[in-house]
């Protein structure tokens, strides 16, 4: 059975919401997409070629799929291996709504999210990953079925904007496992799902 790991870009503030551009994700009003971007040096590239070098399938939300989907299939030099791995791997979407995906390999599931990604990790021999989409990855959080988080931590503060972990989310206990600090300042922390917070008093 495979696991099912999530690679996440936060704010010092704990905002997920459109770390890739402006135009990303304008909901609620958010002004300061693209966040991420002035951040991405060597350290960083090597951390995300080494993700997907692990990876089988995809589960995207929607939103994340579409951006993917605009711009992926228009890269085609076979040495890019994102590229290669998200053109050529199955991807699944998260999705009530979309009915006919033109991104080829990939396929809608829009009923039981728990049993449907069960389903899914018991396919795949290695990782099931999950990148950016934040909708869906809470909802991921909520049903324990994230195997392990790579958090990267921004070094800046929006003061705006949605959060990965907001205010109701299932309390939930992880183990660190790895860390580094990129050359740009970000921090990259790996996390394995533990079960519930213990708690005590000092």
């Amino acid at each position: 059975m495979g696991k099912l790991t999530l690679t996440a870009f936060v704010t010092l503030d704990g905002v997920h919401q459109a770390p890739g551009g402006p135009e990303e994700d304008r909901g609620g009003g958010f002004e300061q997409g693209g966040w991420s971007a002035p951040y991405g040096d060597e350290d960083f590239g090597g951390f995300v070629i080494d993700v997907f070098s692990r990876v089988d399938a995809f589960l995207l939300g929607r939103r994340t799929y579409e951006i993917f989907a605009g711009y992926w299939p228009k890269v085609t030099d076979p040495a890019n291996l994102i590229a290669a791995k998200l053109n050529s791997l199955p991807k699944y979407v998260a999705s009530s709504s979309l009915t006919d995906p033109a991104w080829e390999g990939t396929t809608v599931i829009g009923g039981d999210l728990a049993k449907e990604v069960t389903a899914l990790k018991e396919r795949t021999d290695r990782e099931l990953q999950v990148h950016g989409s934040a909708a869906l990855a809470r909802s991921l959080f909520a049903l324990d079925l994230v195997d392990t988080l790579h958090l990267l931590t921004f070094p800046v503060v929006l003061g705006a904007g949605r959060r990965l972990f907001a205010e109701g989310a299932v309390p939930t206990a992880f183990r660190h496992v790895s860390g580094s600090v990129t050359g740009a300042g970000v921090a990259i922390h790996t996390y394995e799902l533990q079960g519930r917070p213990a708690y005590g008093s000092f």
